[in-house]
């Protein structure tokens, strides 16, 4: 069973689920400001479940490599959509402030 460690949380799941349901299952915010109530609910079209993660998880499919294309994203930022992440081992997740997650300071608790 992987473990997600995200905002000095420990939380186990199931391999391969999708890491955006596990973390509001486990009342980790996800989203930053207004984002929290303007955001796609999970199809992967607005970019504002963006975090970093460090660990086994599946590759980048076409819906989250074409959101970080565009603006305010960049692909050589080293993030990826929650809702478009499958969970395959132990991750660390971090995530960073601004509207999209796009931003440089790592938001530790919220």
């Amino acid at each position: 069973m992987p473990k997600v460690t995200v905002q000095g949380k420990t939380i186990n799941c199931d391999y391969g689920a999708n890491l955006r349901r596990v973390l509001l299952k486990h009342k980790i915010e996800l989203h930053n400001g207004k984002s929290r109530i303007i955001n796609c609910r999970g199809i992967g079209s607005c970019g504002t479940c963006a975090v970093e993660i460090i660990g086994a998880v599946s590759a980048p499919n076409w819906r989250d490599r074409a959101r970080r294309a565009l603006p305010p994203h960049s692909i050589q930022q080293n993030r990826r959509l929650a809702c478009q992440t499958k969970v395959l081992g132990d991750i660390k997740v971090i995530k960073y402030d601004g509207f999209w997650g796009q931003g440089e300071s790592v938001i530790s608790n919220q």
